[in-house]
This record gives C-alpha cells, structure tokens and sequence, in this order.
C-alpha cells in the first residue's frame, strides 16, 4: 500500500518551499493508501550547471528527510530543519517522496523511502512493489564491498545504480541508460522514481506490475498528445549480474528523434503512483506500460524507453489521456472517514454505473464497450471470472444469477491460486478480469497467462486508462467514482451491478428468459431507494456494532446469493477493526462450524425472503447461537 509522489518544475522558478509544500500534500492525497512512515528528498545547496560542466555540479547535494508515523510528523520535521532555506528560488529542481508500509525490515527512519546510493546520497529512489531477487543482488554487491544500513529490498538497487555508474565513467552514460541496466537486472514488481545529484535536473521513473503515472503541465499547449516509444532491447546474455553491465540497443521506432513536444517552454512534471495525487495539478497524464522507462532530461525533454521481454506487438506511442476526476471528488467533505463518504454515495453510484446502459422505459441495456463481442460471448464453452478481494466476493455474488441467465458453466477463481493450478484455458472461453483499480497484481498476471491462449478477455474496473482495461479485448467500467478508502464499499456494488448487466445483455436473445429479464430491469431501477432506506439505519448498525465491537471473534452466516455477503462483511470487519471474523455458508454449519460455536460467540445471520429463506432459518433453532440479524427484503424478485 505503498504510495510514490515526485515533482519536477523545469525553467519554472519555485521557492524550495513551495516544493516541500507540493511534496507533502502530493503524499497526503495517498494517505488513503495506508502506510507506516514517510520521506522525501529534495535539493539542500549548489545550483544547476550554466553551460561548461564543472565544478558547479558538484555543489549540488541532495538532502533526505524521513520520519516514522504519519504525513504531518514528516511535515512537522521537514519545516523545522535550519540548515537550508525555505524562501531560496530554484529554477529547475527534481523532489521525490513516498509513504512506506513496511514488508522489508520493520518501520523505523532507516527502512523507509527514499533509499540511497550511499550517505554521499548520490542516487536516491522510491519504490512500490516487491523485488523477488534483492537478495542475490546483494549478495553479488556485498562481495564488492558494498555496505548496507538498511534492511529494505529497495536499498539494493540505488546501491547496485551507483556501482553501475563507478564501472562505466569513461562511456559517460546517460542516467535513463543507467536505470535500464539496473531494472534489466530486477525481478518482481515495482514502480521507481530515481533521482541523482550526478544528473541534477533529470528525473527517472520505472514501471513493471505496480502503476505508475505521469502528470503533465505546460505554460501553453502542446502540439502533440503522444509521446513516441523507444524500443530497448539488451544484447544477449541473459539477465545476470557481471562485471560488464549489458548496454541496451536501442530499435527506433516511427517517432524516433522526437519527444514531448516542450520547445523549451516552463514545465512541470508530476510522478505518482496514483492520480488522486495529480489531479490538483493536472488533468493531463501518461500511463505508464509495465517495462517502461520514463526520462525528463536536462532539457525539460521527457522520453520513454520500452525494455523489450519477448513481446511482439508494442505500441510505438503512449496517449496523453484527460482525467475525468475531479478534485471534490476525492474530499472527505462533512464525513468523518472517506469510506463513510463512499458508503452514503452508494445511492448515486450504482445509479452512474447504470447511466446510459439501461433503459428503464423500453427495458433494454446497451454495454458498449461489449456490443462488438456479444457473440462470440454467447458461444463460449465457459465463463470465468478472476479477482481478488472484495472483487472476488463480486463475482460470487452474481454467479448465481449468472448461471440462471447465461445458462453456461460460471467459474470464480481467486487469481492468486488460479495462477497458481496453472488453469487450462481454451480459446472459446470467456474470461473477466474484475478489479476496482485495474491494477490489482495477481489479476494482471492472471489476464497475462490467459491472453496467449486465446481467450477473450474481458476488464471489469472502475479506473479508466489502467493496466486491465488497456490490456482486455474489451470491457465494462463501472463508473463508481473515486474510491479512496481502502475497504472497498461503492466500488463492490457497482461491480455487482455491472455483472448482473452482463448477464442480462447476454441472455437478451433467450425468449424463455425475457420475463426474468424484465423483473431484475425493473427491480435495477427501485435499487438506489432501497439503498437509502438500509442507510437510514446508520443509527441502529452503531448501536450494534458497539455490541459487538471488543468481541474476540465474530462470525457472519447465510446462504444462497446472501453467502458472498457473509465473506464480504467478514472481510470489511477483518480490515477495520483486526477483529477474527469468518463468512461461514450456513449449509455448512453441522459439518465442522458448529464446534466453533457457543454462548461466547456472536453470530450475526443474514437472511432474505428468496428462495433459501426456509432453510437458512434452520440454524436459528440451534439455543448456542446468541445473536441473529436479519435483513428482510420483499418483494424483490431479483434477490
């Protein structure tokens, strides 16, 4: 949960507090995110070289500052620093900055971002994501004598750009060059930002499995929205670790030669792992490619290099796209938490994510991203749905309903143990992708393994522009707004949604189904009043919910559609409160849940008046069951 922000002002003069002060709120747009500590690093003395290299460059020095606990104990530290000044104005300047939840080595100063080269703070970065073979990597370094203070994954790729560097001052490379030698050479995931006092002005971004964005502003209006693409591919030997670092050959494509179309005008670049943080600055970003380097030089000029790994179909550009969000958007507003935001915005969003598809008055749907593929979807051998998560519970809740319309075998996989079976897939099957943010990393791996194998591929996300919609034959967006709260909630109804309109567009043509395609049309359409009738009960959930709330353990049960709201609920309880909670099917209960089971335990009980609704009382006979919760809702045929 990681979060990157850095910010580049070029020709553009900038007091150095205005920086720290752009920084520091670029990080807390990400506190959403969650995180242990927190840092930056930004340019403390010297400036920019004016012509003749010299001793100039060498004044620069890069200061970092980095604090356990939250954004504004950073803030709080930053600003009560004397030995620089705030009001000093740079004309060019590179600042990174990053909120850190620890999986390498525990949450203190040392551990966290940005990680450095050496204490001379040479080369720093910032990184998201895991790197699966640091370890080799640092064994291959500490046999050069290289010394490590922290216990990050992350410090061992500064450390390995420096050594790189040392090796190779008579070619002079380029510090892009430099950071395709070192990510050549890393495996995992990973978005890096990398910035160096030996290259001052420039700035280095890196992108495979973890997103990573560029925000673009210009004193006036570009002539091109598209950005060519380099292709580098490394001369062979394989990716390893040697005395001779591989060069990349570089293959021009069409646009070779050309890059941002600056004309040496005042710019200004924003780096970040998220567009919630940009979107004060800029509605105008590039999304990066998993394998590509994004470079702002000297000049101003921004450039991006693509490291081929076997592919044969790369795109020779990258598209400036608009961001639709809006800064409100991503506001707390009057609400205590964003997720107390998301939740009450419910009644909204499944109504944005049903705009311009239902047509309540004739009972038709029209999913355009779809249209072209309906065919071959209704011919498939089998649908699959992939996700992970609260995603993951979207799909099980509308398995049922799926099954029911499609009439086809519906499969729900969890990505990462799909991935992990090595699944057969056939080139007649049909395979979603559900993820809020599109990025989710199992997920991606997943379409990556199905793709090949000539399936379609189909994106359900709520993040126009992410990795699974630009790598899905087609999709559905499910246009739930800005989810800044990390316990999904608006975002796992519109799922439900959009999926339940899947069903329906695909069993459109069924004469059988068509009075069961009109009550669920009909029932879509009063769904946004019954959502703001349960949120009337806000008062009475408190109430139960401080019942409940220094309980050990809780368990949530109920069948049929109700089921997957049992595992979600489970899962919501688990990430707010670290209270023990399991979604249990009540079907099982007698087959080993019920030990669990006694005047000690809560159980809380979701029942409906569908079809399940007798059997699902069965259990309220047993006296061990302390407390029952039901939900009853009539009258609604689509449940």
């Amino acid at each position: 949960m990681c979060g990157i922000f850095a910010y580049l002002n070029f020709l553009l003069p900038r007091k150095r507090k205005f920086i720290l002060e752009t920084l520091v709120n670029g990080l807390k747009r990400l506190e959403y995110r969650g995180y242990d500590s927190a840092g930056v690093a930004f340019d403390v003395q010297g400036h920019m070289p004016s012509g003749d290299e010299g001793d100039n460059q060498q004044l620069l020095k890069i200061r970092l500052i980095k604090k356990q606990g939250k954004v504004n104990a950073l803030n709080e530290e930053i600003f009560s620093q004397k030995d620089f000044e705030l009001d000093s104005e740079l004309s060019t300047h590179v600042g990174i900055a990053h909120t850190r939840w620890a999986t390498h080595g525990v949450p203190n100063e040392v551990n966290s971002h940005p990680q450095r080269s050496s204490t001379d703070n040479e080369f720093v970065v910032v990184h998201n994501g895991i790197i699966t073979n640091y370890k080799d990597i640092k064994l291959f370094l500490e046999e050069k004598g290289v010394k490590f203070e922290s216990d990050t994954d992350t410090e061992v790729i500064p450390k390995f750009l420096k050594y790189l560097y040392e090796l190779q001052l008579d070619t002079y490379p380029t510090f892009q060059e430099l950071v395709e030698q070192v990510v050549h050479n890393l495996d995992g995931a990973y978005a890096l930002v990398f910035k160096s006092s030996l290259f001052p002005g420039e700035v280095v971004a890196a992108r495979r499995g973890s997103p990573l964005l560029i925000g673009v502003k210009t004193g006036r209006k570009s002539q091109s929205d598209i950005i060519p693409v380099t292709i580098s591919e490394f001369s062979k030997g394989g990716r390893s670790l040697s005395a001779t670092p591989h060069k990349p050959l570089l293959t021009p494509t069409s646009g070779e030669g050309r890059s941002f179309d600056h004309q040496e005008m005042s710019m200004e670049y924003f780096f970040a792992s998220d567009a919630s943080a940009i979107i004060e600055h800029t509605n105008r970003v590039i999304y990066l490619e998993d394998d590509d380097v994004a470079a702002v030089d000297g000049t101003g000029r921004l450039s991006i290099h693509h490291l081929k790994q076997g592919e044969t179909d790369i795109p020779n550009s990258r598209e400036i796209h608009t961001l639709k969000m809006k800064l409100q958007e991503i506001m707390r507003g009057s609400y205590d938490y964003f997720m107390q935001k998301e939740i009450f915005e419910q009644p909204e969003s499944v109504v944005n994510t049903m705009r311009g598809r239902v047509n309540f008055d004739t009972e038709t749907i029209v999913l355009g991203g779809l249209k072209d593929h309906i065919s071959t979807m209704r011919r498939a051998r089998r649908l699959l749905f992939i996700a992970c998560g609260t995603s993951y519970h979207s799909t099980v809740a509308t398995r049922q309903l799926l099954e029911e319309l499609t009439e086809m075998p519906v499969m729900v996989e969890l990505a990462s143990d799909f991935l992990d079976r090595s699944v057969p897939i056939f080139r007649d099957d049909v395979v979603f992708f559900v993820s809020q943010s599109g990025e989710t990393a199992d997920t991606l791996n997943a379409l990556k393994y199905c793709k090949p194998r000539g399936a379609l591929c189909v994106g359900i996300t709520n993040t126009v522009g992410s990795s699974i919609s630009r790598e899905t034959h087609c999709g559905v967006h499910i246009n739930a707004g800005p989810e800044i709260g990390v316990a999904s909630t608006k975002a796992y109804t519109s799922q439900f949604i959009a999926l339940v309109m899947v069903g329906l567009v695909m069993s459109e043509d069924r004469i059988s189904m068509q009075a069961r395609r009109k009550a669920i049309i009909k029932d879509l359409q009063r769904l946004p009043g019954f959502i703001k009738e349960v949120l009337t009960l806000d008062g009475e959930i408190l109430k139960l919910a401080k019942s409940l709330y220094q309980e050990r353990s809780l368990i949530v049960m109920g069948r049929g559609y109700n089921f997957a709201t049992c595992l979600e609920g489970a899962l919501k309880i688990k990430e707010l409160t670290y209270l023990h909670s399991e979604g249990i099917l009540s079907g099982e209960l007698k087959h080993g849940p019920l030990a669990m089971i006694d005047t000690q335990m809560p159980v809380i009980m979701i029942i409906m008046k569908d079809g399940v609704y007798t059997v699902s009382l069965l259990p309220v006979s047993n006296d061990s069951i302390l407390m029952l919760v039901s939900f009853l809702l009539r009258n609604v045929s689509m449940l």
